[in-house]
């Protein structure tokens, strides 16, 4: 019976997952088109403004994710989880009816403050899922955002060619249906006893990271983490344009090719994740998952067409086994009343990730095709990325070396 509540729960938060994916996913091909209709259809000028309005999303992302997880840890996950999606689908709305660039900059900050959750979801994961069973769970995790993101582009494309601003209707109405889901489906999975005191000091991102470094393999660990979502930027930052630039690919166009995206990783997680872990172990895996991303990224820099770019979307669908690989090993190092501090912690350094790379890939993406470049190379920012997973892998080389400890870090 146990195990049967556990899948139920699994279930719940995989839905749940979906759902808020599927309306950040729905959104990403209209975005930066709706940038550049403020700024008179100029695509340098849009991709300045763009990786601004990145740079804000992670910096909400930053201090809001340790806080929602310290509020995870005190009032359970659920109330957290269903407060942030009703959040996501009044921003929604207001993004929907802004008519201003500032208005639309405002809907953004919202929005990273509310899909601060993420973090919140990983927690539930590790409430509910044993020690030697997390990597496959957070596979089946990252499995849900796959599918998201495969219904989300290709949807918001499609929306798109209707009318700019119906994406954002849509993601409103997924968002509000998320939250109504979980308030009438999804389960509790802290119960009272595991829970502990909220404190601001704790729940702020500074505090957050110093509780990583209390131990040496966890920290290290979270330095592959943080070196792979720095990579993982250069996708929402620069994908849309680029492929705009290069490929002269529509809204219509990119929300299909990150439908395969999407199909590819949710293969990959949901059907290798728990095979490869059993064959290889959480550290190779690890390994691999990141070496492949690298060689992913070397593809999709020197691709000269749409088909070219195509073939390293398998290759890199492979890098999806790497961060449920990461998960598992660090959840394994702290206690139970502490995985929604580690989560928030974790989603901490991907905020400042988030804001460091939209500006960073987006300004390389600029130089490299502007009229004063050195070299007119619009895949820079993709070779940048593989070189940042080439050292995620040399330091998960050596960080993740020694056995699992059972310990915990207080």
């Amino acid at each position: 019976m146990r195990a049967r509540r556990r899948q139920a729960a699994l279930v719940f938060i995989f839905i749940t997952v979906i759902l808020d994916v599927l309306a950040l996913g729905i959104v990403i091909p209209v975005l930066p088109h709706l940038i550049a209709s403020f700024q008179g259809g100029d695509l340098a000028a849009a991709a300045y403004v763009y990786g601004i309005f990145g740079t804000a999303f992670a910096v909400m992302q930053f201090l809001f994710s340790p806080v929602q997880g310290a509020l995870s840890d005190r009032f359970g996950r659920r109330r957290v989880i269903l407060l942030s999606n009703l959040g996501l689908g009044l921003d929604y709305i207001l993004m929907a009816v802004a008519q201003t660039l500032p208005l639309l900059f405002i809907g953004r900050i919202i929005a990273g403050i509310c899909a601060a959750s993420i973090s919140t979801a990983n927690a539930y994961i590790a409430d509910i899922t044993p020690v030697d069973k997390r990597a496959q769970s957070f596979g089946m995790l990252g499995a849900a955002f796959g599918l998201g993101f495969v219904l989300g582009p290709a949807l918001g494309g499609l929306c798109a060619e209707v009318d700019p601003r119906l994406p954002f209707w849509v993601a409103a109405g997924l968002s509000l249906a998320n939250a109504l889901y979980g308030w009438l489906i999804l389960p509790e999975s802290l119960p009272a006893e595991r829970r502990s005191a909220f404190s601001w000091r704790r729940a702020n991102p500074l505090a957050s990271i110093v509780m990583l470094s209390r131990h040496r393999e966890l920290f290290g660990l979270a330095g592959v983490v943080f070196l792979s979502q720095l990579a993982h930027v250069v996708l929402p930052a620069v994908f849309v344009l680029y492929a705009a630039y290069r490929y002269q690919w529509s809204a219509g166009d990119v929300g299909m090719v990150l439908a395969v995206v999407g199909i590819c990783s949710a293969v990959v997680q949901a059907g290798l994740m728990r095979p490869l872990v059993g064959a290889l172990g959480e550290r190779r895996t690890l390994l691999l998952g990141l070496i492949a991303g690298a060689l992913g990224f070397v593809i999709y820099g020197v691709a000269g067409s749409g088909m070219v770019f195509l073939i390293g979307i398998p290759v890199m669908a492979l890098w999806g086994v790497a961060n449920p690989s990461a998960q598992a090993l660090m959840t394994a190092r702290v206690d139970p009343t502490e995985q929604g501090r580690l989560q928030g912690a974790v989603w901490s350094l991907a905020g400042i990730a988030g804001m460091v790379g939209p500006y960073m890939f987006t300004q390389i993406f600029a130089l490299f095709i502007g009229s004063q470049a050195p070299l007119v190379l619009p895949g820079a920012p993709f070779l940048l990325a593989a070189a940042l997973l080439g050292a995620a892998v040399l330091l998960a080389w050596a960080v993740a070396r020694a056995p699992r400890p059972v310990g915990v870090v207080a």
